[in-house]
């Protein structure tokens, strides 16, 4: 059983307000992961505080792994408020599979009954079932099922890019490719974006 709730995810408050928390999160991601280096760049340059800088200095080597997801996922908040803005949520069955590695990643939707692709939450998982979340057999969904979208426990206050696991879903039928390129969901060349 599938419920439209809105004309657009955006159009519902709460999703604009995980949205922005969102945001701020990625945006305090990112400070965490800069701020080090650039103290101690700015120690180094200034010949101030040697230990300090060495201390800040140790703290950007150990983040270091880190930047390119932070940067990236700070950079792709704008294609989760693109398909908030032109998909609608969907209330729809899932499963909350732990991968091998007991890392909460992935998410089951079932949009019929034969076909329930397995999608990926990224940059980092997150355990949607432990997220405010009232309904854990029910998932919002806004997107398209060939190419991923946005997830959020039920009531949208929680909005999470997902994308398909291992090439899924291309057995749905229909969809809108020029909105699905539009918001950034799919590239030209009809491959799915994976961030």
């Amino acid at each position: 059983m599938t419920l439209m709730l809105t004309k657009a995810a955006w159009d519902h408050p709460p999703t604009v307000v995980g949205y922005r928390r969102l945001t701020r999160r990625r945006r305090a991601w990112l400070a965490s992961v800069g701020v080090p280096f650039l103290i101690s760049v700015a120690c180094l340059v200034l010949d101030l505080f040697r230990a300090a800088s060495f201390t800040f200095l140790i703290t950007t080597i150990a983040l270091l792994p880190f930047f390119p997801w932070v940067t990236i996922a700070y950079f792709r908040r704008r294609r989760v408020v693109a398909v908030l803005r032109a998909y609608p949520w969907r209330e729809l069955p899932c499963r909350l599979p732990p991968l091998v590695t007991g890392a909460p990643a992935t998410v089951a939707i079932t949009f019929r009954e034969d076909f329930a692709p397995l999608f990926r939450i990224i940059p980092f998982p997150v355990l949607l079932a432990d997220r405010e979340n009232d309904h854990p057999g029910l998932i919002w969904f806004a997107g398209d099922p060939r190419f991923g979208g946005v997830v959020s426990p039920v009531g949208g206050h929680r909005p999470v890019r997902v994308v398909l696991d291992k090439g899924a879903g291309r057995e749905w039928g229909g969809g809108d490719d020029a909105l699905a390129l539009r918001v950034g969901l799919v590239r030209r060349s009809g491959k799915a974006t994976q961030t």
